[in-house]
């Protein structure tokens, strides 16, 4: 059994969730940590998924776990270095220079998923945590435990015009590659957020320390970790698990609160992520959520139920 099991400790969610941190060599900012959270299926199961939260985010969805719980899955989520439940006091929260630092927790969290009587894991993926995901599928195609991958609203591309796109975010990435910690600004909808949180316009309670409210700025070290990444998923990667990409039915930028940001992807383009998913070669379906949110768990009742029935349908299919 796993050493690790009985250092589990009780969750910040509640009843059934528990917490475990994983620890690793210091970085360039000095100790790092990442935390691994737990909800297992009430009946014994080999099998689990593996959940990686976007960015400015982490997890909290509990209506996805206990979704998973309830279709015969163990549910496991990361909360990667420098976010959520793993940001130390002396780091820079959200930060990263490369995308494949996450490689580390998301290795780790495996191996114990796999210890703790495992042998099919769902690899998943939200946002910035939808193309990580991708990538380590892609550079790990021999894994033995990850059977397919789940990518929701996954951040293939820019949502920006194509000068920008072509010109701007390859000048910002150079950039960043000596002035990481320059600033930039975000051009994140500010409503999206508010769309989400109880307190405003949404339905779900988070810490808003932990999912900010609205981030203005993001560092140019985050621009070029995705621009880099980005790369790779344009040159058309191979699967060799089958895959699931899902986004919404439309994007919307509202500058004013209006009904659009709770029916539509505020944050990606989600003509972008169709065009990426087609170019990943391997087995891999694209399915389009009809109003649905950029988190596309976190939408209107109806519309997650959609999500979640499209989810297991395929599920059923790839891994029976």
């Amino acid at each position: 059994m796993n050493k690790n099991m009985n250092q589990y400790i009780p969750d910040i969610l509640g009843e059934g969730y528990q917490q475990l941190t994983l620890t690793f060599p210091d970085d360039y900012e000095g100790k790092v940590i990442a935390t691994l959270v737990r909800k297992k299926a009430a009946i014994s199961t080999n099998k689990a998924v593996l959940y990686i939260h976007g960015f400015i985010d982490y997890f909290f969805q509990t209506e996805m776990a206990e979704q998973f719980n309830q279709h015969g899955y163990d549910f496991y989520a990361l909360d990667l270095r420098k976010y959520g439940r793993s940001h130390l006091p002396h780091q820079i929260l959200f930060n990263v220079i490369d995308l494949n630092e996450y490689d580390a927790e998301i290795t780790k969290a495996l191996n114990i998923i796999g210890e703790e009587n495992h042998s099919q894991i769902l690899l998943a993926g939200h946002s910035t945590g939808g193309l990580t995901a991708t990538l380590y599928a892609a550079h790990h195609p021999d894994h033995p435990l990850i059977k397919a991958l789940w990518a929701n609203s996954p951040f293939y591309d820019f949502n920006m015009n194509v000068l920008k796109k072509t010109l701007g975010i390859p000048f910002l990435s150079q950039v960043g590659r000596y002035l990481p910690k320059a600033k930039f600004p975000s051009g994140l909808n500010k409503w999206y957020v508010p769309s989400l949180h109880k307190d405003y316009y949404g339905e779900w309670s988070f810490d808003l320390n932990w999912k900010l409210l609205n981030m203005k700025q993001v560092q140019l070290s985050f621009i070029r970790a995705i621009h880099v990444a980005q790369k790779e998923i344009h040159q058309r990667v191979r699967l060799t698990i089958p895959a699931l990409v899902m986004h919404s039915s439309q994007t919307r930028n509202p500058r004013k609160w209006s009904k659009k940001a709770t029916q539509s992807d505020v944050i990606l383009g989600v003509k972008d992520i169709e065009k990426y998913a087609e170019k990943i070669k391997g087995d891999v379906s694209t399915q389009t959520i009809q109003h649905g949110l950029h988190d596309l768990v976190l939408s209107p009742e109806p519309v997650r139920q959609q999500v979640y029935q499209q989810l297991f349908d395929w599920l059923n299919i790839k891994l029976p």
